[in-house]
Formats: C-alpha cells, sequence, structure tokens
C-alpha cells in the first residue's frame, strides 16, 4: 500500500468506498477488502451504512489500529444542537470510539462556511475524531475553510475521473497542504469501458479499472475505489506493481471535457467555478 502525507498524517492513498451498498453488501464484501489489504473505508450518514461497516469490520476482526476510517456528517446536521449527536451516533454504529477522519459532506447554501468549521473544530476537540475535512468545496470554500479552521484540513473529497477537469482545485489544494481524495473515480462506468484506457491497459497487463485508478494515484491523490462484487476487490487492490508514463497519463487527462460532470445536485453543490 502506499501512503500520502498531509500534515504529517500518513493516509492509505488507496480507499474503499461504500457509496450505495445494502447492508448486505457491505458485510459480504468488507472481509474480502480487508484480505485483499484495503484499510482505508470511507462512508457517510447518508449512506445508511455505517453499522453494517461497523459490524463487518468488528467481525472480520479488523485490529483498529490498522483501520483509516472516515465518515461524513450531513447538511440536515449542521447545526449546534445536532451536529455533536450526529457524529456521536455515528460512532456507535461503528463501533468506535472516534474516526481517523470526519467530513462535511456538502457545503450547501443554508449554513456558512464559517459556521460549519466551527462544528467541525468542535466535535476534533472533544476527541470524537482524530482529524477534520470537508468534501465537495470548491476553490473559494476550501480556501476559507483552511484560512478559518483551528485544526488542519487534511482533506477535500471531491469528484475526480478523466472527463472532469480539476487541475485547478487540485493545485490550489497543494499549495494549501490539503489531499484530494477522489471519488467517482469510474465515471459511473465511463472508465472501464473507455477504449483510450482500456489500450493502455492491455499495455500493462492490466484493466481499464486498474489504470483508472492508477491515474488518480500517480498524482498523488487518495483514490476511494468502489465494488460491491467481491471478484472486483482484488482487481482494484492490484494497482500498485506498475507506473504509467507522461504520455499515458496526459492522454488520459486530454479526456476531459466541458460537460464530464457527473455529479452536481441542487441545493448542495457550490458553484465549482468560484
Amino acid at each position: 500500500m502506499t501512503y500520502l502525507e498531509s500534515h504529517g498524517v500518513r493516509i492509505p492513498a488507496l480507499g474503499f468506498g461504500v457509496f450505495r451498498m445494502t447492508d448486505a453488501e457491505v458485510e459480504r464484501v468488507i472481509p474480502v477488502a480487508l484480505e485483499a489489504g484495503f484499510r482505508h473505508f470511507d462512508t457517510a450518514q447518508i449512506y445508511a451504512n455505517e453499522a453494517a461497516l461497523g459490524r463487518a469490520l468488528e467481525r472480520a476482526g479488523a485490529a483498529r489500529a490498522d483501520l483509516f476510517l472516515s465518515t461524513k456528517v450531513w447538511v440536515d446536521h449542521y447545526h449546534p444542537q445536532r451536529f455533536v449527536a450526529s457524529v456521536e451516533e455515528s460512532l456507535e454504529k461503528l463501533r468506535v470510539s472516534q474516526v481517523d477522519l470526519l467530513l462535511l459532506h456538502w457545503p450547501g447554501a443554508q449554513v456558512p462556511i464559517a459556521d460549519q468549521i466551527a462544528l467541525l473544530n468542535e466535535v476534533q476537540a472533544a476527541g470524537l475524531t482524530r482529524h477534520i475535512g470537508v468534501s465537495n468545496q470548491n476553490v473559494a470554500q476550501m480556501t476559507e475553510s483552511v484560512r478559518l479552521s483551528a485544526a488542519p484540513i487534511l482533506t477535500n473529497q471531491v469528484e475526480v475521473h478523466p472527463y472532469l477537469d480539476q487541475r485547478a482545485l487540485i493545485a490550489t489544494a497543494r499549495d494549501q497542504r490539503v489531499a484530494i481524495a477522489a471519488y467517482y473515480g469510474m465515471a459511473d462506468g465511463q472508465v472501464p469501458r473507455d477504449p483510450l484506457i482500456q489500450d493502455i491497459g492491455r499495455a500493462h497487463g492490466k484493466t481499464a479499472a486498474q489504470v483508472g485508478l492508477r491515474w488518480l494515484i500517480q498524482q498523488g491523490l487518495v483514490a476511494l475505489s468502489k465494488t460491491a462484487n467481491v471478484e472486483r476487490v482484488a482487481e482494484n487492490a492490484a494497482i500498485f506493481d506498475f507506473q504509467l508514463d507522461d504520455q499515458e497519463m496526459a492522454a488520459i487527462a486530454s479526456l476531459a471535457r466541458a460537460d464530464g460532470r457527473l455529479v452536481n445536485p441542487p441545493g448542495l453543490a457550490p458553484d465549482w467555478n468560484a
């Protein structure tokens, strides 16, 4: 496993996310993911599967010290009377006393960023999470979060894949010592079917999905993989025994297009150009 370092914290560069997975799928696939070498697991309150992840990790006998566990607070809980209670509920479901990383899930438009960061700092100071971060913030919001936070903003978890140009956000994050965690790396199934990426994969004896994950990691990003298919888990983990050259990296990046963004929920997503 390769690690990314942010503010002195080592983050496993390859994570396993459980977005849109049922409890049964989570409990079936997590032991396989552990066996394949995954130790970084990402969930969220709104996924409604924190409890399933907690059960699966406990039943598999995963040592807590070996895990990097993250979850995300949903926007409905961005309130002084609900934020802490929601995090405590997440910890109970996950069967841990603290998570390694707690994120604000979406910036939304109802609660100022300053208030969101104050709540995040409060739970970090109380020991409910080791580290804090944000998710789905644009450049301006991320910059504001870094400026306002008493504790380091470890990551910004955002959509990243070959069809979406995120160079400006990634460059700003690097300048601010914020690690970018990439979700939707397979672009909802487009990456495994892409002829160019398939050709690059054949040259390395790898699948297009493996090339897509490798492309993310070689940019210095955290790649959040996801599959409910137990046969695919080991494939997703086997991305550390090959290297894409500069030409291959550039060719994949050239697939970016103006309409490449896939995740843009109204009322939750910010102005991405800000």
